[in-house]
C-alpha cells in the first residue's frame, strides 16, 4: 500500500531508468501507445509480451558483441513514457539487434 501512495517526488522508485528494445517491441509499443498512455496513474505498467515474436529462431549473436535481451514487461513514469514515445519516433533510430533506450534523457 505505501508503494503505490508513493509521492511523485520519489521519482518512481520501481521505475525503469533504461529499456532495452528491438524494431518489433518498438512498433508494438507504438501501436499501443494510446491504450498503455490512458492509464490514469502517476507510474505506468507495460507488457509487450504480447508482442514477442513466437516461434522464431533468433540468429545467433557475433561472439565480439553480446546482444542484449528486449524488455518485454516494465513499469515507467508518465514522463518517461512521453519521452520512450519521442526516441522510438526519433529518425534514424537503430533498434536492431537491440537498442537501450535512456528514459532520463528527455528532461
Amino acid at each position: 500500500m505505501l508503494i503505490a501512495n508513493a509521492s511523485a517526488e520519489d521519482a518512481c522508485g520501481l521505475c525503469a531508468k533504461q529499456i532495452v528494445t528491438n524494431s518489433e517491441l518498438a512498433s508494438c509499443f507504438l501501436d499501443q501507445y494510446d491504450q498503455i498512455a490512458k492509464s490514469s496513474s502517476d507510474a505506468v505498467v507495460v507488457d509487450l509480451s504480447s508482442c514477442a515474436s513466437r516461434g522464431v529462431v533468433e540468429a545467433l549473436p557475433s561472439p565480439n558483441k553480446a546482444v542484449q535481451q528486449p524488455d518485454v514487461q516494465f513499469m515507467i513514469s508518465r514522463p518517461q513514457l512521453d519521452c520512450l514515445k519521442k526516441q522510438l519516433e526519433a529518425p534514424g533510430i537503430v533498434l536492431d539487434p537491440s537498442a537501450t533506450i535512456k528514459l532520463d534523457s528527455c528532461q
